[in-house]
């Protein structure tokens, strides 16, 4: 399936602790270009964050934007047993040493330095989730390159059947062109001279014929474009093979121009270059 390499997509999640907000974009980019902005406090889960990237993306410059909002948890309070055992403790030893001492209030027990504290957020469950919701913003990142892979897909369609046409129209062209310009050239050197040598014009006539004969060159047009229709059913990065394809069709369109001998075919060169610039604009954004 043919993927462009330009989308983007936005995954949020909402939990107790906080939210996590992924930010993925794509652009197209000769090789597989990542680039990871994460809070510090999930540094750490960056490595399997590429390791996932890798595996399913070949080519284009990923741009992946991690925001955590924890919530407030302030008044979401503990009670450290180790801290208040060791409050208690003391006071039994005062007791025992005959300090006269009043009942224990509970919240002055609170109130003592460390026996009260907020609590932790378990970040283990933060970096789980925030793999997850990456998971899910490639794979949702992929299916838009995937659409907009297929639109790619349907405009080259419709260039490569234009090029086909014209190539068809240039074949049934040429033996009446070869032929018109022999009758044209036979023409020529008889008003030059009553007395023509028939060699002479024989070789004028074989070099005139080999220079109009593009038969090489449109099979080849022919050919390439069946390659570049197989190549977009293939599976894969596929971006690179069609470039250079595009190169070769142009080469052979150039080849077409420089052999012309008519107004006819050299307006059919200029049409094929035309179409396979605008393929070769549209293949730049293909993975």
């Amino acid at each position: 399936m043919t993927r462009s390499m330009t989308a983007f997509t936005r995954q949020e999640m909402q939990q107790p602790w906080g939210a996590l907000i992924w930010e993925l974009r794509s652009v197209n980019h000769r090789y597989l270009e990542p680039h990871f902005r994460l809070p510090e406090s999930l540094r750490e889960i960056e490595g399997p964050l590429r390791e996932s990237l890798r595996k399913a993306i070949s080519r284009g410059k990923i741009e992946a934007t991690l925001r955590f909002v924890p919530e407030n948890t302030s008044g979401a309070l503990q009670v450290d047993q180790a801290r208040l055992q060791e409050v208690l403790a003391a006071t039994c030893v005062l007791q025992k040493a005959g300090t006269e001492m009043q009942p224990l209030n509970p919240l002055e027990l609170l109130g003592w330095p460390g026996v009260l504290v907020e609590s932790a957020l378990d970040m283990r469950e933060v970096k789980q989730q925030a793999q997850i919701l990456f998971r899910d913003g490639l794979n949702d990142l992929i299916a838009g390159r995937e659409r907009e892979g297929e639109e790619l897909n349907q405009l080259i369609i419709q260039r490569l059947d234009s090029i086909d046409a014209i190539v068809e129209e240039v074949k049934q062209m040429l033996p009446g062109i070869i032929q018109a310009q022999r009758d044209n050239l036979q023409q020529k050197l008889c008003e030059l001279s009553s007395e023509l040598d028939p060699g002479r014009l024989e070789q004028e006539i074989v070099l005139l014929a080999h220079k109009a004969d593009v038969d090489e060159e449109v099979d080849r047009l022919q050919t390439h474009v069946q390659e570049v229709r197989r190549v977009l059913t293939q599976k894969g990065p596929i971006g690179r093979r069609l470039d250079f394809l595009m190169q070769e069709l142009n080469r052979e369109a150039n080849t077409l121009s420089s052999k012309s001998i008519v107004a006819a075919t050299t307006r059919s060169a200029v049409e094929l270059k035309v179409l396979i610039e605008q393929m070769r604009e549209q293949i730049q954004n293909i993975e």
